[in-house]
């Protein structure tokens, strides 16, 4: 994901996405939406805002894995991820996240090493900090701060070449500007409101394009949160 400003999209076309479903994208066997091995139930982030839904949760774990059916996905709007969030490659870079990447080799198909190097080219970014309070987003990057009013833009479902699938949840920016991003699409496992407890955020110039990202995904935790109870959530779930 390139830093801001940003004019053109950041986005890696990749040659083998085909447009399937509800304006779907087939990708790679990248497991995108992914090998995150998180979840977001159980948890309570001070989020101010809840919601009621009739919603057979029992289907929760096979949403989160990508298995799910067009009528279940719903609208959201930006209170879902309402708060203040910070950034997980810092934590990458100064070796916190060392314990994740080597419980994961403990139940996986790769090494310690070569998880962390997949996850550093997924978190990889140089926005450390996002606030979103009402339609208002806020980006922190390198000691400046920017703010724009986004607007819901709808959502797309992608189909993923190793059957599952994730949806995108879009804002766009209301007044066009060089230091903003026009778009930011959301991604948390989930597809109906609920709160979300972190995301990985895509952001960007063209919509479209934007959808075919699928190697950079800058992942946020709650800002409260210390490195350390980041690597528990992350190794609980």
């Amino acid at each position: 994901m390139t830093p801001l400003p940003l004019k053109a999209a950041s986005a890696l076309v990749l040659s083998a996405l085909i447009l399937t479903g509800v304006q779907g994208v087939s990708a790679s066997d990248h497991d995108h939406e992914h090998d995150h091995d998180h979840t977001h139930n159980d948890h309570d982030h001070d989020h101010d805002h809840d919601h009621d839904h009739d919603h057979d949760h029992d289907h929760d774990s096979d949403i989160y894995s990508g298995y799910f059916d067009d009528d279940q996905v719903e609208d959201r709007t930006l209170s879902d991820w309402e708060g203040d969030w910070q950034s997980v490659y810092p934590y990458l870079q100064d070796g916190t996240l060392d314990e994740v990447f080597a419980h994961k080799a403990d139940n996986g198909d790769k090494s310690a090493e070569e998880y962390k190097a997949y996850y550093d080219t997924g978190y990889q970014t140089d926005v450390e900090r996002i606030v979103i309070d009402g339609s208002d987003v806020t980006f922190f990057e390198n000691g400046q701060e920017r703010t724009g009013e986004y607007q819901y833009d709808g959502y797309e479902i992608l189909t993923y070449q190793a059957g599952n699938r994730g949806v995108r949840f879009i804002y766009a920016l209301e007044e066009a500007s060089d230091d903003l991003p026009q778009y930011i699409q959301f991604s948390d496992h989930s597809i109906y409101p609920t709160d979300a407890h972190h995301f990985h955020l895509y952001w960007g110039d063209d919509r479209e394009a934007l959808l075919e990202e699928v190697t950079n995904w800058p992942t946020y935790y709650p800002y409260e949160l210390s490195g350390e109870e980041i690597v528990e959530e992350m190794i609980a779930h």
